[in-house]
């Protein structure tokens, strides 16, 4: 699929972040865009943004929903059809996740089973709700984002991570095996799995507000206790600093993971579509991506000792996580 112009793409997480790249670069291109986030707020400034730069006749549509809801997922898919006016989509970009349930042991079984529901359960359920769409165009792409911790499920030897890479093996694996099966029964849709290292995005915020309820500025005592916990784990001297301080440094360290990043999400979105248009299956996002898959193929069997961070660091990507 060489050209996006008069294609008709569903974005999930379209509110921000890379969903909101994706939609602003698919629509300058003339793709017709459907997305779904939890935030109207959001997706209405995505739209805004998509149409100043609209060719004419382009349209875009939001839908307010939680993909970890299949309920949810297939209002979605239906007012997409009755909205656009079709039977049919062309690409499927299953973007939205959150981050959370670090620990096994010690998180919340509901923030654990959340995150992984909606970084994998939001992918299956999007899958399934809109393969007979896909079926009936002349060409589809199904993009499910997986993440670099879909092959390395880790942030470091001091901080516990779990329900995250989880979900995003799984999504890897589902998208790996779709590969043969469409091959086999749809050979008009390709699928490509997405592996992103460190994005600029305000995926901290946004996973809080999901996860909670609130933003970090209204943390609950029991949340800075958590995060002061979190921050002596990360080496950190957070039992000499207040409640308020604890709250200004998780806001701070939210605000530096976006503003920090060594790739954007324009540029993120940029690299996703061109690996769409190449049809090529498996898409790194980031050096420091390209950087991890390497040392992980070479040295599997020490991806989680000391030494392998080591090399991580050297390799000057170690601020990614």
């Amino acid at each position: 699929m060489k050209d996006f112009a008069g294609k008709v793409a569903v974005i999930t997480g379209g509110g921000t972040g890379m969903g909101r790249e994706l939609a602003k670069q698919l629509v300058a291109e003339g793709c017709t865009v459907a997305m779904c986030d939890v935030s109207a707020e959001n997706m209405a400034e995505t739209k805004r943004l998509c149409q100043s730069n609209a060719p004419q006749g382009t349209r875009v549509m939001t839908f307010v929903a939680d993909v970890s809801s299949e309920e949810q997922i297939l209002r979605f898919k239906d007012a997409v059809g009755r909205e656009l006016d079709t039977d049919h989509i062309n690409l499927l970009f299953n973007n939205a996740g959150i981050g959370g349930g670090p620990s096994f042991i010690n998180t919340p079984r509901e923030d654990w089973e959340k995150t992984f529901n909606v970084c994998w359960y939001g992918v299956y359920y999007s899958c399934r709700a809109f393969m007979p769409m896909l079926l009936k165009a002349r060409e589809g792409h199904i993009i499910n984002t997986s993440s670099v911790n879909g092959f390395w499920a880790s942030l470091g030897p001091t901080r516990s991570h779990t329900a995250y890479p989880a979900a995003k093996f799984a999504v890897k694996g589902f998208t790996e095996g779709l590969i043969t099966d469409l091959r086999l029964n749809a050979p008009h849709i390709k699928a490509s799995v997405v592996m992103p290292g460190h994005i600029g995005t305000s995926i901290v915020e946004n996973s809080r507000k999901v996860l909670t309820g609130r933003s970090i500025a209204e943390m609950s005592p029991k949340e800075v206790e958590d995060a002061r916990r979190s921050l002596k784990g990360m080496g950190m001297p957070a039992d000499s600093l207040t409640d308020l301080q604890i709250q200004q440094m998780m806001q701070e360290m939210a605000r530096q993971f976006e503003a920090n990043a060594p790739t954007s999400a324009a540029e993120a979105a940029t690299i996703i579509l061109n690996g769409v248009r190449e049809e090529r299956w498996r898409i790194l996002v980031g050096k420091d991506a390209d950087a991890l898959d390497a040392l992980v193929r070479g040295e599997p069997e020490q991806a989680y000792e000391q030494a392998f961070i080591d090399k991580y660091r050297a390799s000057g990507h170690w601020r990614a996580f």
